[in-house]
């Protein structure tokens, strides 16, 4: 069977590594990124570089995006040259970032009024398990248009989950990054006040590590605030973008999250810190620092 023509726009860490697990597996690939570097690294393995989102939906069968923010993927589908205007009627869009659930229902109906299929799937896991193809993917959409991209998802990803309509995946990650970094910044702060305290990071480990705080998250942590390395690969700037559309969603549901607004504040004031683009278990030099 004939493998179809995948356009992929967004190379950054994971979209990149993912975009060559797709070479690896031999997919003809359309790519578009803002970076040079990273277009060329592409074309170098085969990829072909068409000059606007448009001409890259034309051309592709599946168009797939790893973005930054629900502004961007606007952007990217709505401009004049955008993916709207070029995309194929049968053609299927997955956005595999973290988008708000609002913004991905407006894209799906409209690009269903063009004969095209839209899918949400944010991610879970690292860059690294995008390039070997084990991902963690959070699916959502017509039942019916996510079976026809199952066999593609399921070489990206080693666990492919289907959550019902479309934006419940979008839903699910902004809930999951909710608990997970509002766990992080949790942590983080602990071993701050512990350090503030005169306590040994590490002992402070070993006692939770055997008790039932002990987590990823929590090894992360101390990764940070004990050893001094940035192991996570999710920084403080996309934590605080999430934490922000998390807060979107539980206004549009009529509800608030006090926690949620909390762990929001510490971020956005790490960010202004400086420490954006760091880990987000870096926020441990926030808490160090911090003063009434």
């Amino acid at each position: 069977m004939t493998k179809p023509v995948i356009g992929f726009i967004g190379l950054g860490l994971m979209g990149g590594n993912m975009v060559e697990n797709l070479q690896d597996r031999d997919y003809q690939i359309n790519v578009m990124d803002l970076n040079a570097d990273a277009v060329e690294t592409c074309v170098a393995r085969g990829a072909k570089a068409p000059a606007t989102a448009k001409e890259l939906a034309e051309n592709s069968d599946i168009v797939m995006l790893c973005l930054t923010t629900s502004e961007v993927v606007e952007k990217v589908v709505y401009g004049e040259e955008g993916i709207l205007a070029g995309i194929k009627e049968g053609a299927t869009l997955i956005d595999f970032g973290t988008s708000i659930p609002a913004s991905t229902k407006k894209i799906g109906a409209d690009l269903a009024v063009k004969g095209a299929g839209m899918i949400d799937a944010p991610l879970g896991r690292t860059p690294a398990h995008a390039k070997d193809g084990l991902l963690n993917i959070m699916a959502a959409g017509d039942i019916d248009t996510f079976n026809k991209v199952k066999p593609i998802l399921e070489e990206q990803g080693e666990n492919v989950f289907h959550l019902g309509d479309l934006g419940a995946g979008h839903v699910t990650k902004l809930v999951n990054n909710f608990m997970g970094m509002t766990t992080v910044a949790t942590m983080s702060q602990a071993f701050a006040v512990a350090k503030l305290s005169g306590i040994d990071g590490q002992q402070l480990f070993d006692i939770m590590s055997v008790g039932p705080s002990n987590s990823p998250f929590m090894q992360f942590c101390k990764f940070y605030a004990v050893d001094g390395d940035e192991k996570l690969g999710f920084s403080v700037a996309n934590a605080n973008k999430d934490l922000g559309y998390f807060l979107e969603l539980c206004e549009e549901l009529g509800t608030e999250s006090l926690i949620a607004q909390g762990t929001s504040k510490n971020l956005q004031a790490a960010f202004d810190a400086g420490l954006g683009q760091n880990d987000v278990p870096a926020i441990f030099d926030y808490f160090t620092g911090l003063k009434k």
